[in-house]
């Protein structure tokens, strides 16, 4: 199917965000004795403790990020991208222009200053190259000029303590910092490394992820998710003693930072910036609004034909429906106009399924807050809402012939049938093993009653299984000797053809932890 340009032209979005009192999504936040510095939409911001109306301090094209306000609390450093790539910045807390003090091509960020503030500490990777390239803390002076290596080999977040003696620090980073729960080698504990003997003790650690290390004094403040839910703990590095501060339950807390000389930790969880008491162990959120001319909360039109991500055509072969840009549309083969059938701002839908009868277009949505099924007539004028088993991710929807049922697969790996009358969604299979190529390749029998698929079995072949959807019977066909896989019915549903391989040799597994 080809869309003629003037049809492209036309299909386009119109997109606005509403605003809030309260802002969220503030990154990064950094204290002194009476402001609080943070990140949000890509600028440098400023407020008070307290709270309020934030001031921003920056406002350009590319992002600025990694605000670090100095001892004294009279000026930020943070990285940006003013001139293309990401250098050290300084900027009065009154605002002005911004001094450029690291020119190096590879990224240049932020961690903190010395504690006499005449120096910034960054991290940069400018002494390794390639894929594993090794971040370092460097310093450099107010004034630019040569940046001076700090001798800890390898370093990428991290503090001085405030008497300057000792460095606490994660050693390296991850290859996905959002993974949630990952256990395995990248993960390393805080060190703390005195910095004339380079000593290192540690926090007791097992094998969580441990990030932002900061001091409040003697004790170093940083995050773990050894709970499962990052959360801020304290280790007194003169007891040795460690005790967890906050216990979120919902959404990590992230970009931690402290102050001694304001006695206070501030950390971001939630989108929110909270403020920590170190004598008291109380923390609170800080009511922060940042309100400004942001380009993308204006209403506009977005010309969204090359971002379509799905497409499913009608019967008739006269209009598709296509995702794009998290909206649902469908647009002719060759005369027309194109429809948006969800225009839903703050919403993603996906994954449009045109129904074989050609009356009804499903996809998924989470405007309620969770996934749901939704089923629209075509033109998108009447719409049907189906609540799904739990909270997931969803994909692969599939209409049978009659248009009675719907197939799809959620996150975990199951395959589901619902009831397009009744709403009812029943559980058909599992496959029980996480591979890259992990559907079960589902697909109705020409008369509906039947679903084939094929399933990984102990071997790791695959065996071909069929589903009764009226009894929910189902069958192992093949006998899991050779890999078949691809299901796929012949027009009258006598036969059921699939590819398999009789002379497959032996092999290892995508992820074999015995070799």
């Amino acid at each position: 199917m080809q869309i003629s340009p003037r049809l492209a032209a036309a299909f386009l979005l119109l997109a606005a965000n509403p605003a809030f009192a309260q802002t969220r999504m503030l990154r990064s936040p950094s204290v002194s004795t009476k402001h609080i510095a943070f990140a949000y939409a890509g600028n440098i911001w400023i407020v008070d403790r307290a709270g309020g109306a934030a001031r921003r301090l920056t406002s350009f094209a590319g992002e600025a990020s990694n605000p670090k306000l100095s001892p004294d609390g009279s000026t930020v450093a943070f990285s940006a991208q003013y001139a293309g790539n990401v250098d050290v910045y300084v900027l009065p807390i009154e605002g002005g222009e911004p001094k450029r003090l690291t020119y190096h091509p590879g990224p240049d960020m932020v961690q903190g200053w010395t504690p006499d503030g005449r120096r910034v500490v960054f991290n940069s990777s400018r002494a390794s190259k390639g894929p594993g390239a090794i971040p370092r803390f460097y310093t450099i002076g107010l004034d630019g000029g040569v940046e001076t290596a700090m001798p800890q080999p390898r370093a990428y977040q991290g503090k001085i303590s405030p008497d300057g003696t000792r460095l606490a620090y994660r050693m390296n980073n991850s290859w996905d910092e959002e993974r949630r729960n990952y256990r395995g080698g990248q993960n390393r504990p805080i060190w703390i490394e005195d910095m004339v003997t380079h000593d290192v003790t540690s926090p007791a650690w097992t094998d969580s992820k441990e990030m932002d290390p900061a001091w409040v004094g003697e004790v170093v403040y940083f995050l773990s998710d050894r709970d499962g839910v990052s959360n801020v703990f304290a280790y007194d590095t003169r007891t040795k003693a460690l005790k967890q501060v906050t216990t979120f339950k919902d959404f990590d807390v992230k970009t931690l930072d402290a102050s001694t000389s304001a006695n206070a930790v501030v950390f971001e969880q939630g989108g929110y910036i909270h403020e920590l008491d170190p004598t008291s162990g109380r923390e609170h959120t800080v009511s922060i609004t940042a309100n400004g001319d942001f380009p993308w909360m204006m209403p506009q039109w977005k010309d969204v034909t090359a971002r379509i991500s799905a497409l499913s055509l009608s019967p008739t072969g006269k209009r598709a429906a296509v995702e794009a840009r998290g909206e649902i549309f469908t647009i002719p083969a060759e005369k027309g106009d194109a429809r948006n059938l969800t225009n839903s701002s703050g919403a993603a839908d996906r994954d449009p399924a045109w129904s074989p009868d050609g009356r009804w277009i499903s996809w998924f949505s989470d405007s309620s807050g969770e996934y749901q099924l939704i089923v629209a007539s075509q033109d998108g004028m009447t719409k049907r809402a189906i609540s799904l088993p739990e909270p997931s991710h969803y994909y692969t929807p599939e209409w049978s012939a009659d248009a009675k049922h719907i197939l799809f697969h959620d996150t975990h790996l199951r395959l589901w049938v619902l009831d397009v009358a009744s709403g009812k969604s029943t559980h058909v299979d599992t496959d029980p093993y996480m591979m890259p190529d992990r559907s079960l390749e589902p697909r109705f029998s020409p008369d509906g009653r039947w679903i084939a698929y094929s399933r990984r079995l102990p071997s790791m072949f695959r065996a071909i299984f069929v589903y009764n959807v009226e009894t929910g019977a189902k069958h192992q066909l093949t006998d899991g000797l050779a890999d078949a896989t691809s299901p796929a019915w012949d027009a009258g549903g006598k036969y059921l053809w699939f590819l398999a391989s009789t002379n497959f040799g032996l092999y290892s597994g995508w992820l074999d932890m015995s070799s």
